[in-house]
């Protein structure tokens, strides 16, 4: 994933925000602050143009209302999208349930007994039941219609957090000194919650957040972590139920102020602070990672002190609350995802279904075959061909690499035992990378296979087609490699972070920024390199020559892996068109060579894509797709946002190709002057450009 600083609304008279919050389905933003500050801001993106759907699109406030009633400082905010509700409390412990009428929002319900001050409040996953803490102890548990349901006094203890389970059954409430207890839906205390990420830790440890993904969109893996808790000291256990001996566990570093799981529990935001590793001074930053505790970025936030952090309903943004303002960030996620022979091929999860739902959509004839895949890993395409990487089962750690044609029938598979974090291919191998060892298998396809016959083929290994090296070996030669999957297990201080291939060329990427260049098919270490930056992704271009890196801050750079040499120039000299090694764009998040042209490439800079020939930018085109393809100067791009918010019903506006702008200009000058006048400018222009070569050879 891919994420930066986008916008920043300022709050009137510099009033500090406490809290925010996004509602998921209908998009309003709520946030809370000091002397009663509450403001409901909308933001769309609004466009009659089809190209510019989505993040490209220009955005407006279509609503920035500010609710009167709180005195006090607002602290907690939360929506009940279900019923179109929002909850607020202040400072005074007044509680104001807000509602929208015709296009305005307004008090529904007060509560201002002023007993104590609400430090956390939840309403459960159907909408229907509200959990209010107070500090003092009281509970409150209510109906969507302001009925009290019950309510409990638990004396002496200070409450700060409260989480419902996805099923309503269970109650999770944070105390002040750190402890988390379990308690069932009626109020009965069932036990103390075992938390182990504190060991070792000395001193007091507040509660930063209590996150439960409820499971709306389905979960990534089968029996996903999904229940975050995180502390002030930046330490967070994630859990796959209440009572889960083995948590994951992260040591963020930084000081926690607030969490939040994305709409599909796929990623965890722990906003905060960190120290300067120069100075004493402190800078505000979200750390995002995956539910298994793999870090997947850092956003450096700007202001003194970040209070709240709040995911927008698609995961696309994230709404930060800092100081007087608001900034929002805007997120390009890593979907599961190719393109094959004209088909878009994409995954995604349904509440309803542990497997994943991938969805081979042919664009040419706008039809769509549908497969389930449990445990899916990665999507990988090239030409007319699929590889799907998956899971085994649970009970072998074994993995499973299943090559489809763009229908997604099955033509071969492999089991292997290392874990394939990074899958590439060619025209005729899959590469499968762990973090120590990288696998090649030379796949051949004759004819579709059943499943008995591929079930046959995996079990029985050919040698030769297949080998695995160690990323700390190397290779020299054809009688190297085998398959001994045993050496792949050995521990490496430089682990495997990135890979890619040509037919004759392969080159990974290791976490120091060393990159290893090695021929293919057979398996020779030809070259190292060393990088400034961790490599996050690599493309080969269509010749082999030149590398293209964007690291993990989404800093794109080029490297030359062989000498190159202009047209015009016979004697040898480097090409005089740019200079590689000074090349360097930033907020990259993807890019695309030409498949029949080695100097252009296509790549995407926030919401805009540029076009390069010989290092020399196109003018850029506003634009939030991916690219899927780039040949015969057009570029093929899908809106994958789109796409995902209804996966069962692609739409071919969502597929978009781009003529580049010497295809455009060639294209205007036929409809204007013919196609035989056309061609006669052209061939004048190369007769031009071979009379002055000639006369400066002279």
């Amino acid at each position: 994933m891919f994420i930066y600083l986008s916008k920043k609304i300022a709050i009137p008279n510099n009033i500090h925000l406490k809290c925010v919050s996004w509602n998921k389905d209908q998009g309003f933003i709520a946030c809370g602050g000091d002397d009663g500050l509450l403001r409901v801001l909308k933001l769309e993106f609004q466009t009659d143009d089809a190209k510019l759907k989505g993040l490209a699109a220009p955005s407006k406030l279509s609503m920035n209302q500010t609710l009167e009633g709180h005195s006090g400082a607002v602290q907690v905010v939360t929506w009940n999208e279900q019923y179109q509700k929002l909850t607020t409390s202040d400072q005074n412990g007044l509680i104001i349930v807000w509602m929208l009428y015709k296009g305005s929002w307004y008090e529904e319900m007060i509560n201002d007994q002023n007993k104590s001050v609400v430090r956390s409040m939840s309403w459960n996953a159907d909408g229907q039941k509200i959990c209010i803490l107070f500090e003092d102890g009281a509970v409150i548990v209510g109906s969507v219609d302001g009925n009290r349901i019950w309510g409990k006094e638990l004396k002496g203890i200070q409450l700060a957090h409260v989480a419902w389970s996805p099923d309503s059954k269970i109650l999770l409430f944070g105390m002040a000194n750190g402890e988390v207890h379990i308690y069932d839906n009626q109020g009965s205390f069932i036990m103390k919650m075992t938390i182990s990420c504190l060991s070792n830790v000395t001193g007091a440890v507040s509660i930063a957040g209590i996150h439960w993904y409820a499971g709306n969109e389905g979960y990534v893996e089968l029996d996903c972590p999904c229940l975050a808790i995180c502390f002030d000291n930046g330490r967070c256990q994630i859990m796959r139920y209440e009572s889960d001996e083995n948590p994951v566990y992260i040591d963020t570093l930084m000081n926690v102020v607030s969490i939040q799981w994305n709409q599909c529990g796929s990623v965890l935001a722990v906003a905060g602070s960190l120290k300067s590793s120069t100075s004493e001074k402190e800078f505000n930053i979200v750390q995002f990672y995956t539910p298994f505790g793999g870090h997947l970025r850092t956003l450096k936030v700007p202001g003194k002190q970040m209070t709240g952090i709040a995911w927008e309903g698609g995961g696309l943004g994230i709404g930060l609350a800092v100081d007087s303002s608001l900034y929002f960030a805007y997120i390009r996620p890593d979907y599961k995802w190719g393109y094959c022979c004209s088909t878009v091929v994409y995954a995604y999860t349904k509440p309803e279904r542990q497997e994943y739902c991938v969805v081979f959509w042919d664009t040419k004839n706008n039809e769509k075959f549908v497969k389930y895949v449990k445990s899916l890993m990665s999507i990988t395409t090239l030409g007319d061909f699929c590889i799907l990487a998956t899971k085994a089962d649970e009970t072998h750690r074994q993995y499973v690499l299943v090559l489809c044609n763009s229908i997604g029938t099955p033509l071969d598979s492999k089991y292997i035992d290392i874990d394939p974090l990074f899958v590439t291919m060619t025209k005729t191998h899959v590469i499968a990378a762990s973090k120590e060892a990288f696998y090649t298998w030379q796949y051949r396809v004759a004819k579709k296979l059943t499943a008995l016959e591929i079930n046959q083929v995996t079990r029985t290994r050919k040698e030769g087609r297949e080998r695995v090296y160690h990323i700390d070996s190397t290779p020299a030669g054809a009688n190297e490699g085998g398959l001994d999957f045993a050496k792949a297990f050995a521990a490496t201080r430089d682990p495997i972070c990135c890979i890619t291939a040509t037919d004759k060329t392969l080159i990974v990427g290791r976490e120091s920024g060393t990159i290893h260049r090695y021929s293919l098919p057979s398996v020779v270490l030809l070259q190292k390199y060393t990088l400034n930056n961790r490599a996050y992704y690599l493309s080969l271009n269509c010749n082999s020559s030149r590398l293209a890196i964007i690291d993990i801050a989404g800093v794109l750079t080029l490297l030359d892996l062989e000498v190159r040499v202009s047209s015009a120039d016979s004697s040898g000299n480097q090409a005089a068109a740019g200079d590689p090694s000074k090349f360097e764009r930033k907020d990259v998040w993807d890019m695309k060579w030409a498949n029949d042209n080695p100097d252009l490439f296509a790549m995407m800079e926030k919401t805009r894509m540029y076009v390069f020939r010989n290092l020399d930018p196109v003018e850029p085109i506003q634009t939030s797709g991916y690219i899927c393809d780039f040949e015969d100067l057009e570029i093929k791009s899908v809106l994958l946002d789109e796409i995902m918010k209804d996966p069962d019903r692609p739409n071919e506006d969502y597929l978009i190709n781009f003529e580049i702008r010497s295809l455009r200009d060639s294209h205007a000058l036929m409809e204007k002057v013919g196609i035989e006048d056309a061609s006669q400018h052209y061939i004048s222009t190369e007769d031009v450009n071979e009379i002055q070569c000639e006369i400066q050879h002279r």
